[in-house]
């Protein structure tokens, strides 16, 4: 089972929508906005590595799509007449992770990348026809391991985990060997010596070899990101890729404004980490807050919204009443006319002596097919008991011997839908353990036992149980925006209503309107999402809000600066 991935990716059964053949009509259609080439056998048509490359239709010969591996080639696929080349690194201009080369005399209608983003935007038939075959490329190259990225690392680091997280989420794949297991560690390193806090490596495509990288400097060695332009001024700058800066994207970009979104990691936030979310409208069979996130994320891409990843907003400039400025981690800013923020939420850690020595290593904020893959077939233990821990709950008892649920309160009815708690229930291998809470971690370099204190009896015991989930209530990504912005007591985002005359004058409100139902205590500024104070903390109300919240934006771009 490769990265995570919930189930083996079986490429012949979906082969004629992984590789479709374009209708006559549509390649007549945009052939109009292309030009005719002709490429000899063997010729290279383009090298992996290349960003921003053009869309290619195959009139005529073939196309094979290779993946080189060291001193080694493979071949991936070969496309025929009117098959087209790319996969999602084409909708952002990453660079290609293969080589395209001519088979025989090669024929081919060459459509520039900005042209092509533009024809997905206007030709309905033929964005749907793309955009699900590089979906599903994408996916193939994941479960093949065909990325162009080895993480050599151990199963004993929490940088590893780190690691592999992040190329995970960002729906990159890549290759990963293990320094105490697989024997091919030794012949791609040679003599080079690698201590262990230089664990993992990255060896990338370009030759570099990164050591213990943070997640910035991954994202430069891979390209994710196209060079930020410090004098440029957007139209609204969204900071967080949640699913609700998702949303303001898709809607803002599809009407045309100037988008740029900055996410100092992954898309999909909060809502990336759940295993299946069952109650989404439109998706009656569920679907993992992961791939509703890259679905996103792609969409927003198709429109032409700019995402840098691993760029997070750590201040957000309210001086003077001009254009606003988003300083990002890493010294760089962006300018805006507007700002949505969008950053969210993140689970409370567990007060707990050696917490931060063990995350990564056995306690995680995330129960995805990832985590579970390390957890194997052991016990485990949830902690929390809203919905995002009876998803997480009732997902790692399809595949751990037991698990163990625990809650501070006397029940679950108050914090979860009541589909969650029927499931719970009724499933053998999961015991809820109702006003208990965890008091100690205890282990070497992984978590080997848990002490947890059951609050009825003040009884203490000691569990051999490897595997902890936090998913214990939220605490708002605001700390960047201190003594800027109105919040609540607990640090959420006061927005239109709640915002009183007394913070509006605090703050120096300038307006004589009051602020819009999304707007905060600075004109122009825009919270929506799980960071806002009175907001519904549920991934369906997040996409709501981010897709009203643009109309509004709109409305505030209209008014004389």
């Amino acid at each position: 089972m490769a990265q995570g991935l919930a189930a083996p990716f079986d490429l012949e059964a979906r082969r004629a929508q992984v590789y479709p053949q374009l209708p006559p009509e549509v390649v007549a259609r945009i052939a109009t906005h292309g030009e005719e080439r002709a490429f000899d056998d063997g010729a290279i048509v383009f090298e992996r590595g290349d960003g921003r490359r053009p869309f290619y239709v195959i009139t005529g010969g073939a196309l094979e799509a290779i993946y080189r591996e060291h001193d080694r080639e493979s071949v991936i696929n070969v496309l025929g007449e009117r098959e087209f080349t790319g996969e999602l690194s084409m909708l952002s201009g990453r660079p290609s992770l293969v080589r395209g080369r001519a088979k025989g005399a090669l024929r081919v209608l060459r459509i520039d990348h900005d042209r092509f983003l533009s024809l997905l935007q206007t030709d309905s038939e033929l964005s749907e026809l793309v955009m699900r075959a590089y979906i599903l490329r994408r996916v193939a190259l994941v479960a093949g391991n065909y990325g162009d990225v080895t993480v050599v690392g151990s199963s004993h680091s929490a940088a590893t985990a780190r690691v592999q997280d992040f190329l995970t989420r960002n729906g990159h794949p890549y290759r990963y060997l293990d320094v105490e297991r697989d024997p091919e560690v030794e012949q791609l390193l040679g003599h080079v010596n690698v201590a262990p806090d230089e664990i993992p490596l990255l060896l990338c495509a370009d030759g570099q070899t990164l050591r213990n990288p943070s997640n910035a400097d991954i994202a430069d060695c891979l390209g994710f990101n196209t060079e930020l332009d410090d004098t440029a001024v957007h139209d609204v700058v969204i900071c967080g890729a949640g699913v609700g800066g998702l949303a303001a994207a898709v809607y803002a970009s599809s009407e045309g404004l100037d988008v740029l979104v900055v996410e100092a990691n992954a898309p999909g936030g909060q809502a990336a980490t759940s295993s299946k979310i069952e109650n989404y409208l439109g998706f009656p069979t569920g679907i993992s807050g992961q791939s509703l996130a890259h679905r996103a994320f792609n969409q927003a891409e198709k429109f032409g919204a700019r995402i840098a990843i691993a760029h997070g907003a750590v201040k957000l400039d309210c001086n003077g009443r001009g254009d606003l400025r988003v300083e990002l981690s890493g010294g760089r800013s962006v300018r805006a006319r507007s700002v949505i923020i969008a950053t969210g939420a993140e689970y409370r850690k567990l007060e707990l002596a050696e917490l931060a020595r063990f995350e990564g290593l056995g306690v995680y904020y995330a129960a995805t097919f990832m985590e579970a893959q390390r957890c194997a077939t052991d016990e485990v233990i949830v902690v929390g008991g809203a919905n995002s821990a009876g998803q997480a709950a009732t997902f790692l008892s399809q595949t751990s011997r037991h698990v163990h649920m625990l809650i501070r309160g006397p029940d679950l009815s108050a914090t979860m839908s009541r589909y969650l708690i029927r499931r719970i229930e009724d499933t053998p291998n999961i015991t809820l353990h109702r006003r208990t809470q965890i008091t100690a971690l205890h282990g070497d370099d992984h978590l080997e036992r848990v002490t947890w204190r059951d609050d009825a009896s003040g009884d203490e015991s000691i569990h051999d149980v490897r595997h902890v989930f936090a998913m214990t209530g939220a605490s708002p990504n605001t700390a960047w925006l201190a003594g800027c912005i109105a919040t609540d007591a607990n640090g959420f985002v006061c927005t239109g209503t709640e915002l009183t005359d007394a913070m509006l004058a605090e703050r120096g409100w300038p307006l004589a309107r009051r602020p819009y139902l999304f707007e905060t205590s600075r004109p122009r500024v825009f919270a929506v999402g799980d960071v806002r104070a009175t907001s519904v903390k549920r991934v369906a109300s997040a996409v709501g809000e981010g897709s009203v919240c643009i109309q509004l934006v709109h409305k505030a771009l209209a008014e004389p600066a």
